[in-house]
């Protein structure tokens, strides 16, 4: 059976988006290229578990990470559960096949004085229509922890002024109203005033390059690190360590756990207790104050 008949499931009745079609279609392709190299055959249908073994093993001498070779692997076995549903094949090959361990990495937020520095330097932004975009775009990160894709998606219609929100398409399709705060939402009102002046109803994307064209993943990336690099030295200046300042940042000070759930779209608590750890400030006041040996002691 074809790879592309899973995937027409996937877009039109599990409804995924289809940046995550694109995923899992990367993802199956691989495979379906190896098996192809090594069986003479593309129809993945019919691969067994040794062919899957193989093909993670090449994925490993390839210097895929772990992290990427556990998305493949959890494609794969979509895949073959898919063709379980449909009665294609009677056993999966991937049932047996395991993640790979992994050891997380420890995401550094940024600290709330490097985003105040940022925001609060004079001419870190420049003072046109680029440079206001550009510092909505890391407000709005801030601000509200949406995800690099949710903002790329966000149209002129999700904003709502009068409701001082705006409204997220996230994973899987899901809706999700976001609070923003006054001082910003008059900022972005000016904002879609100026855009809608230089490119009128070109897009109905909110961000507009300087062409009047929707972003895209690099381009945001790019701008959020070439600002960060100004008030920062971590290593990681993503849009997604905005996503986990904004968590921390509203846990440091006492937020519900739950409620920051909500507001970043997890579909569960594990997935946001991640951002429950202490920062490194914190943990020196601690000490200080407690311990015997510390320096305030």
């Amino acid at each position: 059976m074809s790879v592309q008949k899973f995937l027409d499931y996937l877009k039109f009745e599990k409804k995924y988006s289809p940046r995550t079609v694109e995923s899992y279609e990367n993802d199956l392709n691989g495979f379906v290229e190896f098996y192809s190299v090594e069986n003479g055959s593309d129809d993945i249908s019919k691969a067994k578990k040794l062919d899957l073994r193989n093909f993670l093993m090449h994925l490993s001498q390839s210097d895929f990470s772990e992290r990427s070779i556990n998305r493949k692997i959890s494609s794969l076995k979509s895949y073959y559960k898919y063709l379980l549903k449909i009665q294609e094949i009677d056993q999966s090959p991937a049932a047996m096949i395991s993640t790979l361990k992994h050891n997380n990495k420890v995401r550094i937020p940024f600290s709330e004085d490097e985003i105040r520095n940022l925001f609060e330097t004079d001419g870190i932004f420049s003072d046109d229509f680029e440079g206001r975009r550009d510092r909505l775009i890391i407000e709005l990160f801030y601000q509200t922890g949406m995800r690099r894709a949710e903002l790329i998606g966000l149209k002129i219609s999700d904003l709502n002024f009068d409701e001082k929100s705006l409204k997220v398409l996230g994973k899987r399709n899901k809706e999700r109203l976001i609070p923003v705060g006054g001082e910003l939402c008059e900022r972005l009102a000016g904002y879609v005033r100026e855009r809608n002046e230089l490119f009128g109803d070109k897009s109905q994307a909110l961000f507009l390059t300087k062409k009047g064209e929707p972003l895209y993943d690099k381009f945001v990336y790019k701008l959020v690190n070439n600002y960060l690099s100004v008030v920062s030295t971590k290593m990681n200046k993503s849009p997604h360590i905005l996503r986990h300042s904004f968590a921390t940042h509203l846990l440091n000070h006492g937020a519900n756990l739950n409620a920051v759930k909500e507001l970043l779209g997890h579909s569960s608590l594990a997935a946001t207790q991640v951002y429950t750890h202490s920062g490194i400030e914190q943990l020196k006041e601690v000490f200080n104050k407690a311990h015997p040996r510390s320096d305030k002691n």
